[in-house]
């Protein structure tokens, strides 16, 4: 049987912002189905990974250095876009304002943020999108602006329109970040429920309790390099998230889930 190549395979690349490096001699692969988190400070070169694999930044092109996403190292980015589902600060903070919950996820088929007079949206779009909303258990947002809907609301609208082409995996970048403690849990039953639905998660957060608990893989990250990566259990230990974050913490489990203080 024909191996199915890494959804993602990164090889001793560097990727630079202005004149500095931010991601130097950096290597991950990330398996298709996989459900990984990668931990971080702020500053540690999160986001430009989550830019990197979005093909926003690209890696220098040096000897001994390569990217590949699905076994291609060419894509179409409007095609790649389909392929891995975006949930991101950037586009929530893109898709503010008056277009409704429906337009925010009918946009995903164009790569905008709401449906402009140039977007021709067919049936089958229409169809797609409403049961990506009753699917996240937002249909009664479709009609809603976005300026209208709490924190939460909008997070699962976007998070429906990430899902509306049916990816082969979800890129979480920071999810609870503006969310209140309800909001919070709202949002890491759903990341539970997709993990278990066997779409692939990839999470990159600061947060450790965003970890949920269908998460096996742990990768850390530090001043741009991974400074750990393998199972859940192994990594998180108070010792290596005392050194990550820079202060002396303690760690407790509860229910699968992790929490430091």
């Amino acid at each position: 049987m024909k191996l199915q190549p890494p959804l993602l395979d990164l090889q001793n690349i560097r990727v630079m912002r202005g004149e500095k490096i931010v991601l130097d001699n950096f290597s991950l692969s990330i398996n298709v189905d996989e459900h990984i988190a990668v931990l971080g400070p702020n500053g540690c070169g999160k986001s430009t990974l989550i830019k990197t694999i979005t093909r926003e930044c690209y890696p220098m092109v040096r000897q001994g250095s390569s990217m590949s996403i699905l076994g291609q190292k060419n894509w179409n980015v409007f095609e790649l876009r389909s392929l891995l589902g975006i949930v991101s600060n950037d586009l929530m903070s893109s898709c503010t304002g008056d277009a409704s919950g429906l337009d925010v996820v009918l946009s995903g088929f164009f790569s905008s943020t709401r449906i402009f007079p140039n977007h021709t949206v067919d049936p089958a779009h229409l169809e797609l999108a409403k049961k990506a909303l009753a699917d996240l258990g937002v249909a009664h947002l479709a009609e809603r602006p976005v300026e209208a809907m709490s924190s939460g609301e909008a997070k699962r609208v976007l998070i429906a329109r990430a899902l509306v082409h049916k990816p082969r995996a979800l890129l979480f970048d920071e999810p609870s970040n503006s969310l209140d403690i309800l909001a919070q849990h709202g949002l890491r039953e759903t990341m539970r429920s997709l993990a278990q639905s066997g779409i692939g998660i990839i999470l990159v957060t600061h947060e450790l309790p965003d970890v949920v608990p269908e998460i096996e893989r742990v990768v850390l990250m530090s001043n741009g390099r991974i400074v750990a990566d393998g199972h859940k259990e192994e990594v998180l230990r108070a010792e290596r998230l005392s050194k990550l974050f820079g202060l002396k913490v303690e760690l407790a489990q509860r229910d699968g889930f992790y929490h430091i203080w």
